[in-house]
């Protein structure tokens, strides 16, 4: 199967079984949304939607959250992943938000990364979900569901799989891709033991073709 036939099939059938695929990550706005993403970081949704609702209570502006400590934060993150370094980011995120950008949140990767705790995964989905640019974010699942299911060939990086994936995706699409791959490797493509007998791509899938 040539790859082009591959991602039309996937992208045909995602865009007929799933119109509809959204971030699971709860946020009111984009600087809630990039709190949440910067927690998110090896830890679940659903431990992240469990300690940021009390978060956004206290820290609703990024100037409230820049007059914090990473010791007060780290009180509101404690059971997510990570919590000491991910206090001192968020504080620095929003010193950095108003020194830099105003408050304003900036829509391009190259601005995103400039502040504390926001790798190109975290621009790229805020670059996406909030501004509706072609940017690919590519987390463990992305990353794992798109070499597994053929749409990369070996890829060793998430920059290498990002452009792959860029190459091949409509712009228009690749917003919606992504939580497409996302929520295909949290329910169907797990790591461990892929459901290939209920996937609807696996007539496309370089792996479940093998079976």
């Amino acid at each position: 199967m040539l790859k082009k036939e591959r991602y039309k099939g996937i992208i045909t059938w995602f865009s007929e079984f799933m119109p509809v695929a959204e971030s699971e990550l709860h946020y009111e706005n984009p600087f809630q949304l990039l709190i949440a993403v910067i927690l998110s970081a090896q830890c679940t949704d659903k431990r992240v939607n469990m300690v940021t609702p009390a978060l956004f209570e206290a820290y609703p502006t990024p100037e409230v959250l820049a007059a914090s400590t990473p010791e007060v934060v780290f009180k509101y993150i404690s059971s997510v992943s990570f919590p000491n370094n991910k206090s001192k980011h968020l504080v620095g995120m929003a010193k950095q938000l108003l020194e830099l950008y105003q408050g304003e949140m900036p829509s391009e990767i190259d601005a995103l990364i400039k502040l504390p705790g926001v790798g190109r995964k975290t621009a790229s989905v805020i670059a996406s979900i909030i501004f509706n640019k072609p940017a690919m974010a590519v987390d463990t699942h992305v990353f794992r569901v798109s070499n597994r299911i053929g749409l990369t060939t070996n890829s060793k990086t998430p920059l290498s799989t990002e452009r792959e994936l860029l190459k091949y995706i409509p712009p228009t699409l690749v917003p919606i891709a992504h939580h497409w791959l996302i929520l295909h490797g949290r329910y169907t493509c797990t790591a461990r033991s892929p459901k290939c007998e209920t996937c609807g791509i696996r007539s496309w899938c370089k792996t479940g073709d093998k079976k």
